[in-house]
């Protein structure tokens, strides 16, 4: 199972999300997403996420909180565990991303925007400032199949 991280970065009600736009064989391509991406050998949840943010961003985060751990199973895809990260300090200056556009979105406005269907699910749960959790979400192709919060399925 791959491990990855995902970290929205807040800002002004906003949100800092990425456009996939840029890599080639990319699952979440045409998608806006957080920043993130995959651990390297060694590395902790915590390690990623900085790193990653780092890297796509050129931010270097000096404040963030671990929300929860989502759990992707997919007919296409290889199963990820992801741990979702939201931050609001940080130092530096954003920099160009190799592998999409970099934008400050309205929270209000994300779900107009081209994404995965279960990301609502988590997003509803950060804008509710829900406690820890873990979530689960089965896809058939791009269509969300199954999802379960916590031990308990949702209705989708």
């Amino acid at each position: 199972m791959r491990k990855t991280t995902l970290c929205y970065i807040e800002r002004d009600g906003c949100y800092l999300m990425l456009h996939r736009v840029k890599k080639k064989n990319d699952a979440n391509h045409d998608k806006w997403i957080g920043v993130g991406g995959g651990f390297e050998p060694g590395e902790d949840a915590q390690a990623c996420l900085l790193r990653e943010v780092l890297e796509e961003t050129g931010l270097t985060l000096t404040r963030y909180r671990r929300r929860g751990v989502i759990a992707f199973h997919s007919d296409e895809w290889e199963d990820e565990e992801m741990h979702l990260f939201t931050a609001d300090q940080w130092t530096g200056e954003l920099i160009e991303c190799s592998e999409g556009k970099l934008e400050w979105v309205e929270k209000e406005r994300l779900l107009e925007l081209p994404h995965w269907e279960g990301d609502r699910i988590f997003l509803e749960l950060l804008r509710r400032d829900a406690p820890f959790f873990h979530l689960t979400l089965e896809y058939r192709g791009e269509a969300l199949a199954r999802a379960e919060l916590d031990g308990r399925e949702l209705t989708l």
